[in-house]
């Protein structure tokens, strides 16, 4: 099962990267064909294999010779990879479906606020969704409902950030879909969690935050990418944070 979900890892990863290139840019990923983003040419099934196409195409568009971007092969093998590493962590359980979830999230995020400083929507609601399922199935609509309050309170905490930080710096400090996305990080862990999420996300982007700013003047960086990254880990890492948690309330 692990190489199936390695195998579906390299599919899906190609479909995020569609999804996290084109629909920023309003273009239709589930009727019109796959194309070449250099000529336009439409492609033959036999250049969409995952990986494969990439090397027997030696990285190269068939029909304008332009080079492709290894970030395709890139974003393949990273979701297949992690695929597989999630089966094998959990096998079917709960914490894998939420596992898949979140990881392709992270995939479509990074590829979509990397590139265009977007977090899309569609994403955002389809993921909100498979959430409450799988929360309601596992749990009840107790649960579920909880955790929609969880969500509610950490989405507010964010928007009071965004509010304030504005009111300071007199511009925008946070974009829209990052105070969606705390909704998200509430909803599939809980609001003390989700803290911790928002504390090591800003952890995470200062490094390149500093980077940027040193190297290129740009104070403008992709968040959304540090935040489903925090989240990722503390997902991953859940008992040891749930530890740090009780020993902060202990004290």
């Amino acid at each position: 099962m692990a190489i199936v979900f390695f195998i579906a890892g390299l599919f899906l990863g190609s479909f995020y990267l569609v999804l996290g290139l084109r629909l920023p840019k309003k273009e239709d990923v589930i009727f019109s064909r796959s194309h070449c983003d250099s000529c336009g040419h439409t492609l033959k099934w036999y250049n969409l294999i995952p990986i494969f196409s990439y090397i027997f195409q030696k990285g190269k568009c068939t029909y304008c010779h332009q080079k492709i971007s290894p970030l395709n092969i890139i974003v393949e093998l990273a979701t297949a990879v992690l695929f597989m590493i999630g089966y094998i962590m959990y096998g079917f359980s709960y914490e894998f479906y939420m596992y898949l979830i979140i990881t392709s999230l992270m995939i479509i995020i990074f590829v979509s606020d990397f590139n265009y400083m977007i977090i899309l929507d569609s994403p955002l609601v389809v993921a909100i969704i498979l959430i409450l399922i799988l929360k309601f199935v596992y749990f009840g609509y107790k649960e579920a409902l909880l955790a929609i309050v969880n969500g509610l309170l950490l989405f507010a905490v964010m928007y009071f950030i965004q509010f304030l930080g504005e009111k300071i710096f007199k511009r925008e400090s946070l974009g829209g879909g990052d105070v969606k996305f705390s909704f998200i990080i509430g909803f599939a862990l809980n609001f003390q969690l989700g803290l911790i999420v928002l504390i090591l996300s800003t952890f995470l982007a200062l490094p390149y935050s500093l980077s940027c700013l040193y190297l290129t003047k740009n104070n403008e960086v992709p968040y959304g990418p540090f935040l489903v990254g925090a989240l990722f880990i503390v997902f991953v890492f859940l008992g040891k944070f749930e530890a740090l948690l009780n020993f902060i309330f202990n004290i």
